[in-house]
């Protein structure tokens, strides 16, 4: 009994640690939420895990829909970059999918605001 009590504890000790193994986003440039002046030349999104350059990648959209970006996305080990063309004020929506080196497949979007 004691055994299995110290197998199972051992096994809910490791367990937090297995939920963090996801590349999650960090932090951004430009930051979540925020409104900037003036426009950003690049986005630049960092990760809590190493990625997979080959299935990784970023979208950055208008309020129209219509792509933004200045060329393919770049990866650096956590960090993920596109260059932008240049932004007039508005909404822009941020949209990403990462594969990080161990295998586990994350996404996720947020907002920019660009003022003059």
């Amino acid at each position: 009994m004691r055994f299995t009590s110290l197998i199972l504890g051992a096994a809910l000790a490791a367990a937090p640690i297995a939920a963090y193994a996801h590349a999650m986003l960090d932090h951004a440039k430009p930051a979540v939420g925020s409104t900037v002046t003036p426009a950003p030349k690049e986005i630049v999104l960092t990760f809590t895990e190493e990625l997979e350059p080959k299935f990784s990648g970023v979208e950055v959209r208008d309020a129209k829909g219509e792509s933004v970006q200045a060329g393919t996305a770049q990866v650096h080990g956590t960090e993920l970059r596109v260059a932008l063309k240049p932004l007039p004020a508005g909404t822009y929506k941020v949209i990403w999918r990462v594969l990080s080196v161990d295998t586990h497949r994350t996404n996720g979007s947020f907002s920019f605001r660009v003022e003059p």
